[in-house]
């Protein structure tokens, strides 16, 4: 299950090998595609290479270049020995994305076993987890939640911190599903909102099925108490005290929301539940006693922890609830109790900052750790990386010297000549390699859409030489438009006239050149599992000159869920005690 440890020193070993590369081929990665014909990138590789893939079919860039399985090559013509270099090192050394029982690379359009008989519903989640959820995320919470649970039982732990939680959808599996007393953080608070909603409408479902059953002491397990939802930033640059001092008021903060929004949704919210307020624990109890009539198909037949009845589902707010002073469990409590750290594609710095908070705040024990958006990590070159989440109502404003940036963060690599990373190659490290595969495969049409952007950037240049690389909002169905049809639609949105008059040979004669947009795309695709590999790495490194031994899973289906390694470290018996 686990990728194979190595040592210390064959990390360091990789890391070099890594930057060595990727410092090698920096024009390749820091390439825009879009920029292909403005700045002739075709022309800025050796001509052995523009040889050997200009002719290329989009099935034999496949093959011969992005997937790692093909066996059986068989080229056109000789490839020089510096392109065949540059595929077999990227190939060997990427971490390995294959989930046990996942698809192949050449299989992108494939979905995971659970989803055979029904694209849109897992068979692996009861009804009441798959509601308001896709199927990538149903995918994603059955197979980390699993792995949570495993943990926590060897950690001998029981609460569960989710942090980045959105709407829930994790943190309502790992409570009502798997028994876990579970807190999730968000910064949004219209998210966290969405969350306890979906909270009362998962408990009315089960209070409605268990009327009809009538069955309710059937299962000899039972779930865990209502997960509390937390409005709060993850500052990275705050200390991990600040952190516990954000879950410390997980009684209050889930309902502050509502208690702004007047009596009359309170009002709504407790007719809703048949409830009069003075009877919300008695109510509690039952609901909680409910959920033994949802059997899932996940094995909970491990150990579970009890119910904590003083533990009040999040959508009941109370004067108990609003109470700062109530200490709603181990996990809410002044003095926390270990728990278990997670975080489903934590983007950016806060996934290098729960890494942080896990070797430094003696609580966490374990941490579980899918990370994602690459290019918003800060670094040296880029502290502020554009598109990065900062909320105005964030009152954790204390900073100290937990102001690292998110990459790099371990010594080793920050000392290696030619490990940075630009915001462009840390962007590319987020396509999905798979997905691609299957449109060269299949040829599809959606190939030719880096084609159209790449002419319609040089169009802007000619008419406004000032502009670089504007944002242009996605054109539905581009692939399947006439260019002129697509500019019409495109031009406007970057402030030029929808009619501007094309010249049509010229246009004709970038089109000409799909297939080599195609090949030199391929090319930087090649590179984007590398720069991933180098920053998981790095964290490995830190984790292990910190004193944690760290692993990392290919836990998810790469076809389906493109950001499937997940990182996991646990903190050795001395350090828990």
């Amino acid at each position: 299950m686990f990728v194979a440890a190595f040592s210390e020193q064959e990390q360091r070993e990789l890391a070099e090998k890594l930057t060595s590369l990727l410092s090698t081929y920096r024009h390749i990665s820091d390439s825009y595609i879009i920029e292909f014909f403005s700045e002739s990138l075709w022309d800025t590789l050796p001509v052995s290479w523009q040889d050997a893939l200009g002719d290329l079919t989009p099935p034999q860039i496949a093959d011969l270049l992005l997937d790692k399985e093909t066996q059986d090559r068989r080229y056109p013509s000789v490839w020089p020995l510096s392109l065949l270099a540059l595929r077999t090192a990227a190939h060997a050394l990427t971490f390995p994305r294959k989930a046990p029982g996942g698809h192949s690379q050449d299989t992108g359009a494939a979905v995971p076993e659970e989803f055979q008989l029904n694209q849109s519903q897992s068979s692996l989640l009861g009804h009441i987890f798959r509601k308001h959820v896709k199927p990538k995320k149903q995918h994603e919470i059955c197979q980390l939640g699993t792995l949570v649970k495993k943990l926590c039982d060897q950690a001998n732990c029981k609460c569960v911190v989710d942090v980045g939680s959105g709407q829930g959808h994790l943190t309502r599996f790992l409570s009502f599903g798997l028994g876990l007393d579970v807190t999730g953080i968000e910064a949004d608070p219209n998210l966290v909102s969405m969350a306890t909603k979906f909270d009362r409408q998962l408990l009315l479902t089960l209070t409605k099925e268990n009327q009809k059953s009538g069955n309710a002491q059937s299962l000899h397990s039972a779930p865990g108490p209502s997960p509390r939802h937390v409005v709060g930033w993850v500052n990275p640059k705050a200390s991990w005290d600040v952190f516990i001092q954000q879950l410390g008021v997980i009684a209050t903060e889930s309902d502050s929301i509502r208690a702004t929004t007047g009596s009359s949704e309170k009002k709504q919210q407790v007719e809703e539940l048949h409830l009069e307020p003075h009877s919300c624990q008695t109510k509690a109890e039952e609901l909680q006693n409910a959920l033994l009539t949802q059997k899932t198909a996940i094995n909970t037949s491990d150990s579970v922890a009890q119910i904590n009845t003083q533990v009040f589902p999040s959508v009941m707010a109370t004067k108990m609830l609003t109470c700062k002073t109530v200490p709603v469990n181990d996990c809410g409590a002044k003095k926390p109790a270990s728990f278990v750290l997670t975080g489903l594609h934590a983007c950016g710095d806060l996934s290098s900052t729960l890494l942080r908070h896990f070797t430094n705040c003696p609580h966490v024990q374990v941490i579980t750790s899918v990370a994602c958006c690459y290019m918003k990590i800060s670094t040296k070159e880029q502290p502020n990386p554009p598109g990065v989440f900062q909320p105005s109502f964030s009152s954790d404003t204390v900073v100290d010297s937990c102001s690292e940036y998110g990459y790099p963060m371990s010594d080793w690599v920050r000392g290696l000549p030619g490990h940075q990373l630009s915001y462009k190659a840390r962007e590319g490290a987020c396509h999905a390699i798979e997905d691609y595969l299957h449109r060269l495969r299949e040829e599809s049409g959606l190939l030719r859409t880096h084609c159209y952007r790449a002419i319609l950037e040089s169009i802007i240049r000619a008419e406004r030489p000032d502009m670089r690389r504007p944002g242009v909002q996605t054109v539905k169905k581009a692939h399947a438009l006439s260019f002129s049809e697509y500019a019409r639609l495109a031009l406007p949105r970057v402030g030029l006239p929808a009619d501007l008059p094309l010249d049509p040979v010229r246009v004709d004669a970038m089109l000409a050149h799909q297939g080599k947009v195609v090949a030199y795309f391929s090319l930087v695709l090649l590179l984007a599992p590398v720069v991933e590999t180098l920053v998981l790495l790095d964290r490995m490194i830190f984790l292990q000159e910190k004193g944690f031994q760290s692993k990392l899973i290919p836990l998810f289906d790469a076809a389906f869920s493109p950001r499937n390694l997940v990182l996991v470290a646990v903190k050795p018996k001395e350090a828990q005690s």
